[in-house]
């Protein structure tokens, strides 16, 4: 614990070491506000707008919570198919694989002309980001279940249903979070690209009128607050791993005593 307690300080004294650096370089160098304002002017801006930039953010992170809701939920049911039937795994890995290398905001005219500027192709466009990370880790976690547990089972005569619900599942446990950590970093990201498409509100909305009217300060307070949000989600779902995987782990430990 002491030894993260360090780590962590060294890492906020060497971020405000570069945001220290970077005050310097815009006063000296007298680089134009429009271009690169300071970090004490886009802290001026962010609190001066606070009222104003609050419900877009609001906005952003609802939508990023409902679409990875369903990344996570259609994650881990395809990682589930795929792993189970080997068939299915055989046919549709590969596609899913080729899939990755199509990107989001390419489909994004697509989903427009399909499902029109309504919720759906937001919802579509952050499921997408999530969801390959959350397949791949959660398949990853499945193929690295113990050989020799997997051995006992079928000694005891367990079936293919009972070996993947009692030992697969629990043992994937720390990949399936690890999947859902990336995820949950992709879908702040996901929510503001969806929300270039087409919305009423939200911070893709908010750095798209920054950017028209050149205030640029504005869209710095935008990414420092994608980055923090990004960042609490992902604090978020490390809480909850080490609630659920030690509770699990503990849970064993005293079943065997």
């Amino acid at each position: 614990m002491r030894e993260q307690a360090i780590q962590k300080g060294r890492t906020i004294i060497f971020i405000a070491f570069l945001l220290f650096i970077w005050e310097l370089i815009v006063r000296f160098a007298d680089i134009p506000h429009w271009l690169l304002p300071a970090p004490s002017a886009i802290l001026k801006e962010g609190c001066q707008s606070y009222e104003t930039f609050v419900p877009h953010a609001f906005a952003t992170v609802q939508l990023a919570l409902l679409g990875l809701a369903i990344g996570i939920l259609c994650g881990l049911t395809v990682a589930v198919i795929l792993h189970r039937f080997t068939f299915v795994r055989e046919l549709f890995y590969p596609l899913l694989i080729m899939s990755q290398n199509v990107p989001v905001l390419v489909l994004a005219p697509l989903l427009i002309i399909w499902f029109g500027f309504g919720l759906l192709p937001k919802l579509i466009i952050i499921c997408l980001v999530c969801f390959f990370p959350i397949v791949i880790a959660v398949m990853d976690g499945f193929r690295q279940t113990s050989p020799e547990l997997k051995h006992y089972f079928m000694m005891i005569g367990a079936t293919k249903a009972q070996t993947f619900w009692k030992l697969e599942w629990p043992y994937a446990f720390p990949a399936i979070f690890s999947g859902i950590k990336i995820a949950a970093t992709y879908s702040v990201m996901g929510a503001v690209i969806a929300e270039w498409l087409g919305a009423k509100k939200g911070i893709g909305v908010y750095m798209t009128l920054a950017q028209s009217s050149f205030r640029t300060d504005r869209v710095f307070v935008a990414i420092f607050a994608i980055v923090a949000l990004s960042l609490l989600l992902f604090s978020g779902i490390r809480l909850l791993e080490k609630f659920v995987v030690k509770g699990r782990g503990q849970h064993a430990k005293y079943s065997k005593h």
